[in-house]
């Protein structure tokens, strides 16, 4: 629907609920999933995790027996998750609803289980018992097959410090593309400088006079709570929309004025909803799609090391996949183009543990190869063990910002930047 509140009315309407019932129930479900006062938002203009709450307001708002909720934090910032989960937790506690809840937050979702049912890579039960019973009896299985468990993470590095961590290939990754220019150059890869952008005219501004310079090799994570406009600065640089006001640059020119062919082997970006870049019917068209025929055999090893080989993959459809695959074949769509600027938006939703230790593992070998990394995520495990660079977003404005970091440390190999081109 259109707006937020008829979205949230729909089931009720369907269930023929009474109209006062539903005045005074719609409102109470958009609050209780943190979107208090958002009844007359377009759901369209709203960002990804908030358009999950809503989702959630309007299965939850019938008060169904049954809910069932598919990693329904995926986008959510921690916040929003903490909400969520506190708001199961009532439910649980009323015993009016029975709740399925697929979740690899087990840190959140285990102590709320009376159940757990762990599935092996084929779908198969490993074992069904209480969350104590479980772990006490078959951990060491589920460690094995990259299964989140409560308590995997500890430190404040962001590396996994439980024992019997799962093996994960590594190997070497394309490095970004020959490009004009001398090795040496100081300057910044990605250029902001005091960009806006508001998607309706006169509008609240998505993105606030944002100011950010990023130098080839480094890896920045940008933060910040569901709307403050991570994504839509990700799709400014990625040059898919123009700022209002203010300039881009990236490799030294404006991305919406560079021919598309250059601009792809500048400039990867992952969407936050994977099939929003799919054009292929199948994985092994997607992945070969515009791909240079010498670099198949990296494309096929890279898949390889995300837990999707070929011999197995190469023929289902990318619309089939579960979202954790789909996520990581977009992940590998891009990194065979070996770009120079890497955006990913959400880039660790819906993946186990060995897949999210296997895209960590990459885009470390890419950024030593110089690439700049730019991820928009609420995963602090991601952040933590991935970023050497945190920034921070409320409201669209920039909020906080660690600073670029150097060369020398970064493992950048300073590359020039494109030349303006002949537009």
């Amino acid at each position: 629907m259109d707006r937020a509140a008829d979205d949230v009315a729909f089931g009720l309407e369907n269930r023929a609920w009474p109209l006062e019932a539903m005045r005074a129930r719609v409102p109470e479900a958009l609050a209780a999933v943190g979107l208090g006062g958002f009844g007359q938002r377009r759901g369209t203009r709203l960002s990804g995790g908030e358009q999950q709450r809503l989702a959630l307001a309007g299965v939850e708002a019938p008060a169904p027996a049954v809910l069932v909720l598919d990693e329904p934090t995926a986008n959510l910032d921690p916040a929003g998750a903490d909400a969520l989960f506190r708001r199961i937790t009532e439910l649980r506690a009323a015993r009016r609803t029975t709740i399925v809840l697929v979740e690899h937050r087990a840190d959140l979702a285990w102590p709320l289980a009376d159940l757990v049912l762990a599935l092996d890579e084929r779908g198969s039960p490993i074992a069904l018992d209480t969350p104590a019973r479980l772990r006490a009896r078959s951990g060491k299985r589920l460690a094995r097959e990259g299964i989140w468990l409560p308590g995997d993470w500890t430190g404040g590095d962001g590396r996994s410090s439980r024992r019997g961590e799962a093996e994960v290939p590594t190997g070497t990754v394309p490095g970004p593309g020959a490009w004009p220019g001398t090795a040496g150059s100081g300057n910044p890869l990605v250029d902001l400088r005091h960009a806006r952008y508001a998607y309706v005219r006169g509008g609240e501004p998505a993105v606030r006079d944002a100011e950010l310079e990023i130098r080839a090799g480094e890896r920045v994570a940008i933060v910040g709570p569901n709307g403050s406009g991570k994504s839509t600065l990700l799709r400014l640089v990625g040059g898919l929309l123009r700022p209002s006001a203010g300039l881009i640059l990236v490799g030294g020119a404006d991305p919406r004025r560079l021919p598309a062919p250059l601009l792809a082997r500048l400039v990867g970006l992952v969407f936050q909803d994977p099939e929003l870049g799919f054009l292929g019917d199948t994985v092994a068209e997607e992945i070969a799609l515009g791909l240079d025929p010498s670099r198949a055999s990296a494309a096929a090893a890279l898949l390889e090391r995300l837990g999707m080989p070929l011999e197995t993959f190469g023929e289902r459809n990318p619309y089939r996949l579960s979202g954790g695959e789909q996520r990581r074949l977009s992940v590998a769509t891009a990194l065979t183009r070996r770009p120079r600027v890497l955006l990913l938006d959400e880039p660790t939703f819906g993946q186990d543990r060995r897949g999210w230790e296997a895209l960590a593992s990459i885009l470390d070998e890419l950024v030593e190869q110089g690439t700049a990394v730019l991820a928009a995520t609420h995963d602090e495990r991601f952040a933590a063990r991935v970023a050497s660079r945190r920034v921070e977003m409320a409201d669209g404005w920039i909020v906080a910002d660690d600073g670029p970091v150097t060369d020398e440390s970064s493992g950048a190999r300073g590359l020039e930047p494109l030349p303006a081109p002949s537009v």
